[in-house]
């Protein structure tokens, strides 16, 4: 297979992860703003069934950092390939 086409293939998946690291990083604020209502909510009525929406909504909360994470060692795996056939390309 040529360098030029695993070039193209690669860009394509790095395109397609940086989409991905792009919604997981959306979600993750979004998450992060569910985590600090319920939180407050948990706060300011003391009720083992706010803690309980407290401890859930942090619990996906972590979720996401995962997410984001695993998202974001993809694009850097994906760059670190991209430079290595650029590199042989250039040889």
């Amino acid at each position: 297979m040529s360098i030029q086409k695993n070039l193209a293939e690669i860009q394509e998946r790095l395109n397609q992860a940086r989409q991905e690291l792009r919604i997981a990083e959306e979600q993750l604020l979004f998450q992060m703003d569910v985590m600090e209502e319920a939180k407050t909510r948990a706060l300011v009525s003391e009720t083992p069934l706010a803690d309980r929406e407290h401890a859930q909504a942090r619990g996906d909360y972590e979720r996401m950092l995962r997410v984001r994470a695993e998202a974001l060692a993809a694009v850097e795996d994906l760059q670190k390939e991209q430079d290595k056939l650029l590199d042989r390309m250039l040889r």
